[in-house]
Parts: C-alpha cells; sequence; structure tokens
C-alpha cells in the first residue's frame, strides 16, 4: 500500500488523539515523581524502604510490556491503550488516597503494570501511524509527552505551595483526564485500519534504507530478531540513563557541587523539561530533512556536550547551560529509537517496540544508582562522563537507525523544503 499524501480524517483524528493520550501520560507520570516525598511522609515510608518502592515501579513497568507484547496478539494495542490509561489515572489517585503503606504499596505497582501496557501501546500506535503517514512524526507524540509533563509538574508545585494534601491535588485532576482519556480512546487508529496489518508489504529491495543498513535483514517482515533490536536496545537504555541522571541528580548536583541556593537548585529539570519539549517539536522537520542517523548523531554530541560542561561547570549559570544542551540533545533519541524499530520489523513492530520499551525501564533502574555510587566512591563531576560515554555509544549504532532516505510508509520520505512545510501543518 502506499502510504497517502494528504492523510484523510480518520488519520488526522488518529494522530491528535494519540497526542492527547502521551500528553495525558506526561501530566500523570509528572504528578506521581514530583510528589514523591510527600507519598514518604504520608505513609510513613522511611528513607530505606523508600528505594525498594520506587524501584518496584519500573520493574512491574518492564512485566507489563512483556505481557503487552503477548496480549496484542489477541486484542488491539488501541484496546489496551484505552483499557491502561484509566487505570493509570485512577492508580494515581490511589497513591494520594488509600490510608496505609500497604495500600499504596499495591496502588503504585498497579501504577507500574499499567504504565508497562500504556507505554508500550502508545509507541505501537504511534509507529504504525508514522508509517501510514510516510513521514516523521513520532517526535510530536514525545513532545506531547513533555507538555504534559511541564504541565503535571506545574500542578504539582502548586499543590505544594497551597499544602494541599495528596487527595485534593489528585482528585480534581484525575477527575478530568480520566473522561478524557475515555473519549480519545475512540479515536485511536490500529494498523489494520489502515490497511497496515500485521503481514503488511515490506519496503522494496532497492530502499537506499535497506541497501545501507542491518534493516534489510529484517525487511521481509518476519519475527523480531533479537540480534538485530540488540542495538537499539541499548541505545534506549543509555538515554534513559542520561534522562534519569538529570531528573535525580540536577538538583543535588548544582546544589552541594556547583553551590547553588535551594531555590536555583529546582530550576535545571524544569528547563531541561522545556527544551525536551523544544527539541521534540521541531525535530520532526529535522528528520524529514536530514534523515532520522543524522538527527540522532547530532542529539548524542549535543548530550554529550551537555554533560561535558555539567562535569567541568565553574557555577551554577554554568551547570544550568549543560542541562540545557542536554535536554536538546536527549530528546531526539528516545523517540527515533521507537521508530526505528518499527522501521525494523515492519511485520512485527507491535513485538519490537514492546521489547525495545522493556530498556526504558532498564535505563531508569541503572541511572539513578549508577550515578550515585560514583558520586559518593569518586566525584559528583567524575559521576557525570559515565553517562556523557555510554550517550556517545549512539554513534556506533547510528546504521541502525538507517541513512537519509529512510522509509516511514511505502515510500521514500523526501527530505525537501516543500515535503517538511507540508507536512507541519496537517495535525
Amino acid at each position: 500500500m502506499t502510504a497517502p499524501r494528504v492523510p484523510g480524517a480518520q488519520l488526522r483524528h488518529g494522530r491528535l488523539s494519540l497526542g492527547l493520550s502521551f500528553f495525558i501520560q506526561g501530566a500523570v507520570f509528572a504528578l506521581l515523581v514530583t510528589r514523591i516525598p510527600a507519598i514518604q511522609d504520608r505513609y510513613g515510608i522511611s528513607d530505606g524502604l523508600l528505594p525498594a518502592f520506587l524501584a518496584a515501579v519500573p520493574v512491574l513497568a518492564g512485566v507489563g510490556s512483556v505481557v503487552t507484547e503477548h496480549l496484542v496478539k489477541r486484542v488491539r494495542p488501541s484496546v489496551v491503550l484505552r483499557s491502561a490509561q484509566p487505570v493509570v489515572c485512577l492508580a494515581l489517585l490511589a497513591a494520594g488516597a488509600v490510608g496505609s503503606m500497604a495500600q499504596v504499596a499495591v496502588a503504585l505497582a498497579v501504577f507500574g503494570l499499567s504504565v508497562g501496557a500504556l507505554d508500550a501501546s502508545m509507541n505501537m500506535l504511534g509507529v504504525s501511524l508514522q508509517r501510514a503517514y510516510g513521514r516523521s512524526i513520532m517526535l510530536g507524540f514525545h513532545a506531547a509527552y513533555s507538555l504534559g509533563g511541564i504541565v503535571g509538574a506545574s500542578l504539582a508545585w502548586a499543590g505544594a505551595h497551597w499544602q494541599l494534601s495528596l487527595a485534593v491535588l489528585y482528585g480534581p485532576v484525575v477527575a478530568v483526564l480520566v473522561p478524557l482519556a475515555l473519549g480519545v480512546g475512540r479515536w485511536f487508529v490500529d494498523r489494520e485500519a489502515v490497511g497496515l496489518a500485521a503481514g503488511a508489504e515490506a519496503p522494496p529491495a532497492d530502499s537506499a534504507a535497506v541497501g545501507a543498513s542491518p534493516a534489510g535483514a529484517a525487511s521481509s517482515g518476519g519475527p523480531v530478531v533479537m540480534k538485530l533490536l540488540w542495538p537499539l536496545c541499548l541505545v534506549m537504555a543509555f538515554a534513559y540513563i542520561g534522562d534519569s541522571t538529570v531528573s535525580n541528580w540536577s538538583a543535588k548536583y548544582l546544589q552541594d557541587v556547583l553551590g547553588s541556593s535551594e531555590q536555583l537548585a529546582t530550576v535545571p529539570y524544569n528547563v531541561y523539561m522545556v527544551t525536551t519539549l523544544l527539541g521534540r517539536a521541531v525535530g520532526d522537520l529535522g528528520v524529514r530533512r536530514f534523515g532520522a542517523a543524522a538527527v540522532v548523531r547530532t542529539g548524542a554530541v549535543v548530550a554529550a556536550a551537555g554533560f561535558a560542561v555539567v562535569a567541568v561547570a565553574p557555577g551554577a549559570w554554568a551547570g544550568m547551560a549543560g542541562f540545557t544542551l542536554l535536554g536538546l540533545g536527549l530528546c531526539v533519541i528516545v523517540p527515533q529509537t521507537f521508530a526505528a524499530a518499527g522501521r525494523l520489523f515492519p511485520g512485527a513492530s507491535d513485538t519490537a517496540v514492546a521489547r525495545l520499551n522493556i530498556f526504558n525501564y532498564v535505563g531508569f533502574l541503572v541511572g539513578s544508582p549508577l550515578v550515585g555510587a560514583l558520586g559518593d566512591a569518586w566525584s559528583y563531576r567524575g559521576a557525570m562522563l559515565v553517562p556523557m560515554a555510554l550517550v556517545l555509544v549512539t554513534l556506533v549504532y547510528a546504521r541502525s537507525f538507517g541513512s537519509q532516505q529512510a522509509r516511514y510508509g511505502d515510500r521514500h520520505e523526501r527530505p525537501s523544503t516543500a515535503d517538511v512545510g507540508r507536512g507541519s501543518n496537517e495535525l
């Protein structure tokens, strides 16, 4: 099937509804992670027990992703997403409203399992929609997630500022987001709905992307070969090690190493989120113009430069400049890694995305303890060089993202000004 030059109403509705789903998930996740100290205080969770609670969420999310890989063989990914997103929202409310430590543990377990299913199914739909559009749109979905994260973090700040209880903060938000999630779920578009069933025809053998990368070995639509997917799994894990370094250590680094005030130390993560949003908002244009591999290479170099600036920064403002570079660099890697998995296994993209998604949580689990251990044993400046080196490994695997002519539908992307201009106005 040839991807449509002008997507029909069904695809446009599917794209908008999926973007709103990414936005909802970004807001919900930010509302949880930014209020962890309040959850700890409310339920009397000790400092020694807190890491077990926090580690359980990504571990169970990985389990949820594995379950989803098998579940979507029987039901459509849209059904999984439509079912999981309200559960995630309600689990957030439960985490702030239940009455005991055992109950909040159950709430967080449900949150983790359903988040794994949600993340996997969202990206499955994103990959199939991008293939139907025939051009890069994946970064736009993740930009919506970043925007949701900024909104969620802002709401969490307001709740802390006004000293609202978690139930009072989460209750109205969930009351809005659950109906919104159920509403937009009616418009999700699966591969089958646009003629991209599991056995969809592979790209022609003369594709430049096939000839230039290992994707040619997978383009026949066979089962997922982990040997071919493994480079993308490593890239995903390393990107999330970098991301978790920022989210968990930026405030402490600015305050303890660079001598900033407590108030200023809260700024880097907000700046990081804003630059992540900006980079993703324009990233699809870069992919259309220069190709996925070039954008990912550039992102890896910029992110590594950001870590280097943070490591040698003489003061707080230089450190914030480094975290700004980190946001601009890291933001393009994860969405393009999901997209590359879809191109690598066009006939088994749901399975590839589900397996790749597990390494999201692997990176999240490894990143924070790794930097903390290195910081305590060596120095926090030196610790920043480790995620820098890991991000640079992406350059070694850049071929896995395809050549400049990497395909997104059943035709070549044309990296031209006219194509970019037309695509940017069709959401």
